[in-house]
Order: C-alpha cells, then structure tokens, then sequence
C-alpha cells in the first residue's frame, strides 16, 4: 500500500526516526482538506514510546478538525536540527508518517495527552498544571496511529 523509498541508500533506521520524533519540537500534519486539497499545518506534537502514537492538540473547530473528521488519513513531516560536518554542506534527517488520525474523546486518554505534550515544552511541571487548568477546556486532543514511517538522511549541498 505505502510505496517504497526511491532513494533506499539515505534510508535510516526506525531507531533513528523515532530518536527524532522524541526530540524534534515542529512538523507539519497534513490532511485532505477542503475539496480535495491538501492542508499542511505545523504543529507541536510528542510520541508516546508506549503506545506508539504521536499526539497533537487543537482547537475543538477549524479546517484541520474539519478534515480529520471527513477523512482520518494524514501524513506528518518533522525532521531534525541537522549538522555541518567537513564543509558549509548540511546533514538533515528527515521523518515522514503515514498514518489514521482520530479525535481523542476520552477525557482521562485526553489528559494524558496533553500532560506529555506539556511537558515537552513547558520548562515546569507546575506550568504544565495550571495551563492545562486554564486552557484544556477548549482544546481537542488527536492521536496519530503510525501505519508507515520512513527516514531519510539528505546531504543537501
């Protein structure tokens, strides 16, 4: 169903992309937006190491709500800092998901969710508390599952 990578050689390990998930702070999801176009937004997600899947959070309306509900299929882009090694030329790797977004509507899962992604970003447990506090009334959790992955180191010179 997923197509094989063209460029197998840059290929790199599922270690190495889900190493990337953990610490990247940006990607783009993208879904089939309206009428047919595709819709790419950037996000701030977290990977969750036990379930496998990778979280967002958005408001409870909006195009990117809208599609997920017509059509679950999105694919997410995020890549990482990436390195200069002998010369000017850059290193990046990037990350590309495949995979069914769905609409978290358990409230307890939803916290979970949300907590995790906090604490990515927020420096503090106690900022994560009272953010979530203030603001998790108006915000819908999504889950990712992963269906394909791939990975790909790019020498961009």
């Amino acid at each position: 169903m997923f197509r094989d990578m063209r460029r197998h050689k840059q290929a790199v390990s599922e270690r190495e992309c889900l190493d990337i998930l953990h610490l990247a702070k940006r990607g783009v999801l993208s879904v089939i937006g309206d009428e047919g176009y595709p819709y790419g937004v950037p996000m701030d997600f977290v990977y969750n190491d036990a379930d496998g899947k990778i979280y967002f959070h958005c408001a409870k309306e909006g195009h990117k709500l809208d599609a997920i509900k017509s059509c679950g299929k999105v694919c997410f882009t995020t890549w990482n800092d990436g390195c200069q090694k002998e010369d000017w030329s850059w290193y990046i790797t990037s990350v590309i998901v495949f995979g069914r977004a769905e609409l978290i509507t358990d409230r307890e899962t939803a916290l979970d969710a949300a907590r995790r992604l906090g604490l990515k970003y927020f420096p503090t447990v106690e900022e994560v508390d009272t953010e979530i506090e203030k603001a998790f009334s108006r915000v819908q959790m999504v889950a990712l599952t992963i269906e394909h992955m791939t990975g790909k180191l790019v020498h961009e010179k």
